[in-house]
């Protein structure tokens, strides 16, 4: 978002504070103690009921995406841009007098992605903090023309929220890649509007720096571990709620957060896709994120460096523990990981996630198969509300 920097964090799963394990200082590196440039320090809450219940986005196939330079880059270019939005933020000032009449100004802008579009309305992820305290949200198309955008729902904790334009734009919505299947080295585009709207649909290149990333930062509604997308890709603000996409043109993240230091240069965030995605089903269903709480902080296996998976109590595939809270570490211990959950294989804490917000709620009970002590087991959990545990 184009406004001024501060330092703003955000969380999933909010555990106690417990000794972490040596590989974790190695995945916050650079980022504890640096300024996470996100964006405006408002709140807006809105539970909108949303009028269709298929506005959320699918995974294409990207298996056949080939990670190497894109012969038609320009083309592939031209036709994912219109899919890129400005987003601008207008919030009401009072006048001098105290009985003027309030006006609206614009507070900030940033950046969206249209992922659904259909003859009587196109739907938009953006970034939570890009439309935070807004009292109206205006959307800024390719052609230039602005129109007037609905706010179905926000979550301040992944930061995300989603928009609805009504109207016939004519406008093909941008494909969701897996992020699961993205690997460290392969060439990215963020697409966005740094600085303001004067700039807009400005392309940058870089490559995947590390697939994922899990840091602890803090929002309006609290603070969390987040998982996020490394880059290298040039990401300022204004960047914020745009699109990294792959070769094919199709979204691997929503551009959030980078750190912004003097010494620092080149590091940059973005939310998976299929985070993006699973927050964006809940919001058009509820309005808001109802989540399960399990109390424990997670990483994918695959991303803790090799030199470090020799601390962990069993070399495998899936998810590991890394903190947890008071009462789920009754049940889970930091180093387990995680292999199945109600018998259903997780390879990462997003299909972890993605599970448990589909199919769980507070109270329901969800069962672990677990490495611990180079020993499988079968552990449950009943899982908590959220807004209660906080």
């Amino acid at each position: 978002m184009n406004t001024e920097e501060e330092h703003v964090e955000y969380i999933e799963e909010r555990p106690a504070a417990r000794q972490q394990p040596k590989f974790l200082p190695l995945l916050l590196a650079g980022v504890l103690g640096s300024a996470l440039t996100l964006g405006a320090d408002y709140v807006i809450e809105q539970n909108t009921q949303p009028d269709t219940q298929n506005s959320v986005p699918q995974i294409v196939d990207n298996a056949t995406v080939q990670n190497k330079e894109n012969a038609t880059l320009p083309d592939m270019l031209e036709k994912v841009s219109p899919a890129i939005v400005g987003v601008v933020n207008l919030q009401k000032t009072n006048g001098i007098f105290p009985d003027a009449s309030s006006t609206e100004e614009e507070s900030g802008t940033g950046s969206g992605v249209i992922y659904q579009a259909d003859d009587q309305a196109a739907y938009i992820v953006t970034n939570n903090h890009v439309v935070e305290g807004a009292s109206d949200i205006k959307v800024q198309l390719a052609s230039g023309n602005k129109v007037d955008a609905e706010l179905l729902g926000t979550d301040a904790l992944t930061d995300i929220a989603v928009l609805k334009i009504k109207g016939d734009f004519n406008i093909k919505p941008i494909a969701f890649a897996d992020s699961n299947k993205i690997r460290t080295g392969d060439a990215v585009y963020a697409i966005g509007n740094p600085l303001g709207l004067d700039l807009s649909n400005s392309v940058t290149r870089g490559i995947i720096s590390a697939k994922e990333r899990t840091m602890t930062v803090s929002t309006s509604a609290g603070t969390s571990t987040v998982k996020a997308i490394q880059t290298d890709a040039a990401i300022n603000p204004g960047n914020s709620g745009g699109a990294l996409i792959n070769t094919a043109g199709q979204l691997i993240g929503i551009n959030s957060m980078k750190i912004a230091a003097a010494e620092v240069e080149g590091i940059g965030f973005a939310i998976p896709s299929n985070d993006a995605r699973t927050v964006i089903s809940e919001i058009i269903k509820n309005g808001k994120v109802i989540r399960p709480y399990m109390g424990v902080a997670l990483v994918s296996s695959d991303s803790i460096p090799e030199q470090y998976r020799n601390e962990m109590t069993a070399n495998k595939e899936g998810v590991v523990v890394i903190q947890t809270d008071e009462y789920a570490g009754k049940t889970l211990q930091k180093g387990d990981i995680i292999t199945a959950v109600d018998d259903k294989k997780v390879t990462s804490d997003s299909e972890l996630k993605s599970y448990l917000y589909q199919n769980k709620k507070a109270g329901d009970s969800l069962k672990f198969t677990i490495y611990r002590n180079n020993k499988e087991m079968e552990v449950s959990l009943i899982l908590r509300d959220d807004e209660n545990v906080r």
